[in-house]
């Protein structure tokens, strides 16, 4: 067996292994150690990674921003943020056939600003929200369908750690991509909020209303969100201004967010050290995926398989258009069985050069930009696809009773409405781009 039908056999093996239940930071490991050793010849080459690989991976200064995200999240959970995001976009939305479930969507676009991970934000905002959705007469499907969607917006509207995971990746600049992602992710939220306005007008039993409020309870509400405004103006803003770079802007957040749940009464001793311990926890197993990945790209490495792809690639002929639709595709179907960082740290050393190797009519930091986008959104739309969208399952757990085919009904509008959003960025490259272009 050559050494790229190696490489090629690994990836339905690491499919296998996931679906044995196997870590996918082990199972990336494993096959990595095991293909250099089969590729080489020698078990050397990856001992001596395996003593340098760690440290320079774990030690690096752009992978700091991850934790310091992640707690951020944590406390802004714990602040009760959450709530009063909930309660100022329903005191506008809540009077309006769907508004509830449209706040709930927007509601999940602001804590995402804040939060940074998609599962964080499902969970947080399903506390919150379905209760009020199940007490105003929103269907499960509706229910479960718009929240499992919301969700996605944690990754997709900065800061987002996949967004930081992409950039380390592809040596690209962290800034510029939490800018390239702002208009997409503003196209998402109004997207799943038009999925609820037509799936309510064709299923008018799925949603009840709730009696609009006066303007001063609603300027109240509003009110009540300023310290979110306030950090996502602080870290985004001071971010793009140059007052700090995005490592040390997540470190203003996360103090920032701190000391507002603390205000809050939501933030105790006790809040302290579980938020600093789930933060431990996946930042350990964030990093461990990191190091499996490591080796399972040196097996890459070594087999020639990137190499040889942009070869074929290169050679076929092909519309670049083709192939990139091609690659988006195969994330949809990855997103069936894998998670979204694991998708992005298996895919990306292959697909990455491929894509920069095509001609799109763009420099190439435009296209890494663009493609980075693009990835992050059939990557989010992996989470809310069954059978095993992540999201789906986060919702479902916490919706009493809902059953798990109504929550995968429930979420077909806002896949139709990610598939629309992924042609049109598709299309027009600039909608992701002028924003850059404009700051830079």
């Amino acid at each position: 067996m050559s050494d790229i039908e190696m490489a090629l056999l690994s990836f339905p093996l690491l499919i296998l292994l996931i679906f044995l239940r196997l870590p996918i930071g082990l199972a990336m490991l494993l096959i990595g150690f095991f293909g250099v050793w089969a590729v080489t010849g020698s078990e050397r080459p990856i001992l001596a990674q395996l003593k340098s690989v760690p440290y320079d991976t774990f030690s690096s200064y752009s992978l700091s921003i991850v934790p310091l995200f992640l707690l951020m999240g944590q406390f802004a959970t714990r602040g009760g943020m959450s709530r009063s995001l909930f309660e100022a976009a329903a005191a506008w939305l809540g009077h309006r056939k769907g508004g509830v479930a449209m706040a709930s969507v927007g509601a999940c676009g602001m804590f995402g600003a804040i939060c940074g991970s998609s599962l964080a934000t499902a969970a947080t905002m399903g506390q919150v929200a379905l209760p009020e959705l199940k007490r105003f007469g929103y269907s499960g499907a509706l229910s479960t369908g718009a929240l499992a969607a919301g969700g996605t917006l944690g990754i997709l509207i900065p800061p987002s750690v996949i967004l930081v995971i992409y950039a380390i990746l592809t040596e690209q600049n962290i800034a510029k991509l939490f800018i390239a992602a702002f208009v997409p992710g503003a196209l998402a939220a109004i997207g799943y909020m038009l999925a609820i306005a037509v799936y309510v007008r064709l299923f008018p039993k799925s949603a009840g209303r709730r009696d609009p409020l006066p303007a001063a309870a609603r300027l109240r509400a509003l009110a009540e969100v300023w310290p979110v405004v306030a950090i996502f103006l602080l870290v985004i803003g001071g971010i793009y201004a140059g007052w700090f770079t995005p490592t040390e802007g997540a470190a203003v957040g996360a103090a920032g967010t701190g000391l507002v749940a603390w205000a809050n009464g939501g933030l105790d001793w006790k809040g302290l050290k579980d938020a600093i311990l789930a933060t431990a926890v996946s930042s350990g197993m964030i990093f461990f995926i990191l190091l499996g990945a490591a080796l399972f790209n040196s097996f890459l490495a070594f087999s020639q398989l990137p190499q040889e792809a942009v070869r074929v690639v290169g050679e076929s002929g092909l519309s670049p258009w083709l192939i990139l639709t091609i690659m988006l595709l195969c994330y949809l179907a990855f997103g069936c069985v894998m998670d979204s960082l694991s998708m992005i740290l298996l895919t990306v050393p292959i697909f990455f050069p491929m894509i920069m190797a095509l001609d799109f009519g763009l420099t190439p930091e435009q296209t890494a930009l663009w493609f980075g986008i693009l990835v992050l959104i059939v990557v989010e739309v992996g989470l809310i696809t069954p059978p095993v969208g992540m999201n789906l399952f986060v919702i479902n757990s916490m919706s009493g009773g809902v059953p798990i085919g109504q929550t995968y009904r429930g979420a077909l509008p806002f896949i139709l409405s990610d598939f629309a959003r992924v042609v049109l960025l598709v299309a027009f490259p600039g909608i992701t781009l002028f924003l850059v272009e404009a700051l830079w």
